[in-house]
């Protein structure tokens, strides 16, 4: 699946503000070692670089689209399309930071354990996911692939929520202690179709491209009736988009002395 760093950016200052809180909950003293893992365009992989200029970055993503916009934004850092659940760093890791992609994975539990074995003696895991899958604008999607003549093709791209709960992943990394928390964003979002705007750069994209025409066009259309009706913009113009986002940061054991 190919993405559009052009429509995922059109909303880049929310995107980017989990990244930044998640960033000022990382002590990581004088890493050697950086991966960006789910990096996207590269506008948080800047962000590690200003805050650890000597280290090494690696940024990892799946789309090459991305990665060349990534490039440019930051021509120094090492830039490589892989698979986020099975890429192996050159090395063993000193900062693992992915900002808003492991939700794209299945199997957590596995997931998250490999990530943690991955880390240098002391390393940090530092995870951002959505965890805004019961939120009308994902719960109007599934309602929309259901409600047409694409209902059997759109099926098999509905995802169940891919995201556990803060008690799911205390459990799974509670030998690290791990600094676990939660935030509801009130986005405000400006424009027409606001909604829709920011669900086409992420979550409404696969099963836009699993649509050909007309479907494709009668889905949006169905998808962005609901979406109109579960999120009204306001008199000034403005539709306030609540976004839920969980976060974790988990520090591997450090090397014996």
């Amino acid at each position: 699946m190919s993405w559009n760093p052009e429509q995922y950016l059109k909303f880049a200052g929310p995107r980017l503000r989990p990244a930044l809180d998640l960033l000022n909950r990382v002590e990581a003293g004088e890493p050697r070692l950086i991966c960006d893992l789910g990096c996207g365009a590269g506008n948080v992989t800047r962000l590690l670089a200003e805050r650890w200029p000597s280290a090494r970055l690696i940024g990892v993503d799946s789309s090459p689209e991305m990665l060349e916009r990534a490039k440019a934004v930051l021509p120094s850092a090492q830039w490589v399309v892989a698979d986020l659940g099975s890429w192996q760093p050159p090395a063993p890791v000193d900062v693992i930071f992915s900002n808003a992609a492991l939700h794209w994975l299945d199997d957590h539990r596995s997931l998250f354990r490999r990530l943690l074995g991955l880390l240098a003696p002391g390393g940090v895991l530092a995870v951002q996911m959505p965890r805004n899958f019961q939120a009308p604008s994902h719960l109007c999607m599934h309602e929309a692939a259901v409600a047409g003549p694409w209902a059997d093709r759109l099926r098999a791209h509905l995802r169940p929520s891919p995201v556990g709960d803060p008690a799911f992943y205390w459990d799974l990394l509670a030998e690290t202690r791990p600094d676990i928390w939660e935030i509801e964003y009130q986005h405000a979002l400006e424009g027409e179709d606001a909604v829709v705007q920011w669900t086409l750069g992420t979550a409404l994209k696969p099963l836009l491209d699993a649509l050909d025409e007309p479907w494709r066009s009668g889905f949006l259309d169905e998808y962005r009736r609901r979406i109109a009706a579960a999120y009204p913009r306001r008199a000034d113009g403005v539709t306030l988009f609540a976004f839920r986002r969980l976060f974790i940061v988990s520090r591997a054991a450090a090397a014996a002395p």
